[in-house]
């Protein structure tokens, strides 16, 4: 601004030298002089309108840049925020990643000492009854000896690890638990050579074919139990390799009336006894219910026909009320009329006297 005005200024200085230049008059003079106060007079109007112009942009320009620097406070704050729920998140996903990495580590040695468990035969069998155990309260409810019991002796002195009370034709149904895994895990490790896996697999054929000829022979027990006993693998990897590799093992269990079962199958078949023997139940009951609904029905009827008769005494008894109140309204009338002809008569003897 200041750089216009001093151009200005120039420029009017050089007129004022033309013009002095040519000699001019004294009007010209004066009207030089009033050219001057006018130019300045301009010049300063000019002068305080770009001031004002200036004062008004700048504040515009400083309003501009204060909400541009709202703007970006406000951005950076949601930036931030943003950015701080993302650390967040990751802080906690790296919490979940460690727990879960002491799970996996807590797994591994539970998994080991289950290992070391299971190499011994006896803690493996009673690894198999707490199972199968597990699997019946599961299903039938705990401690229901009216359904199942485990560890339950019958009369020649055999134990079945549990039996099935199920109604007839089921009968009583012995489960025996069972877990050749010795002679499966040398037959499974292909670290081992072909001609040690091919001996194990016979091992293990022959270990199945013995635990079948025993609960066939034990638990199968004519006039005392049914016809058919279960014999249960507690692992589903070894039942799924006999069923999948050992077809004759299979056919070998029909014929002896065992029926081998995983967890998993157990489970099923459990489920399927335990609806039959609902189903068996509610038809049991269902004669009873059948006889009390007619009892019902012929309390019933007696309770209609007692109704019916009080029903017609009643309407012969509101029959009679309502007659009697007849009666009652015409002896009220007659007693009204009887009274006001006694009062007509003192009236007319009162008048005369």
């Amino acid at each position: 601004m200041e750089y216009v005005i001093l151009a200005l200024l120039v420029v009017i200085i050089i007129l004022l030298m033309v013009i002095l230049l040519k000699k001019p008059t004294d009007n010209t003079a004066l009207k030089l002089m009033e050219i001057d106060r006018n130019i300045v007079k301009e010049l300063s109007d000019f002068s305080h309108d770009i001031n004002e112009d200036f004062v008004k942009l700048n504040e515009h320009i400083n309003e501009k840049l204060r909400l541009i620097n709202d703007a970006v406070n406000e951005r950076l704050d949601q930036n931030f925020e943003k950015t701080n729920k993302t650390f967040q998140s990751v802080l906690e996903r790296l919490a979940k990643i460690d727990e879960a990495q002491k799970k996996i580590d807590v797994l591994s040695s539970d998994i080991v000492s289950l290992q070391s468990v299971l190499t011994d035969k006896k803690t493996r069998g009673i690894f198999g009854e707490v199972n199968l155990e597990h699997i019946m309260s599961n299903v039938f409810g705990e401690n229901n000896t009216r359904i199942f019991k485990m560890q339950y002796s019958f009369d020649n002195g055999t134990i079945a690890d549990c039996c099935l009370f199920a109604p007839e034709p089921l009968g009583t149904i012995a489960i025996d638990s069972k877990f050749p895994l010795e002679h499966y895990e040398i037959m499974v490790n292909k670290d081992n050579s072909e001609d040690i896996r091919k001996q194990a697999e016979k091992e293990f054929k022959n270990d199945m074919k013995k635990h079948i000829d025993a609960i066939s022979s034990k638990y199968i027990i004519p006039n005392v139990t049914s016809d058919q006993a279960i014999m249960f693998l507690p692992a589903e990897a070894i039942f799924a390799e006999v069923n999948a590799y050992f077809p004759d093992v299979i056919e070998y269990a029909y014929k002896k009336r065992v029926w081998i079962t995983s967890p998993t199958t157990l489970i099923s078949t459990l489920t399927t006894i335990q609806i039959i023997i609902k189903n068996m139940e509610r038809d049991k009951y269902a004669s009873v219910i059948h006889a009390e609904l007619n009892l019902l029905a012929a309390d019933f009827k007696r309770y209609k026909d007692r109704w019916d008769k009080l029903s017609r005494s009643i309407e012969t008894v509101s029959a009679d009320v309502k007659d009697i109140h007849t009666t009652t309204e015409k002896i009220s009338k007659r007693f009204d009329s009887i009274n006001q002809v006694e009062m007509e008569k003192l009236d007319y003897f009162d008048k005369e006297n």
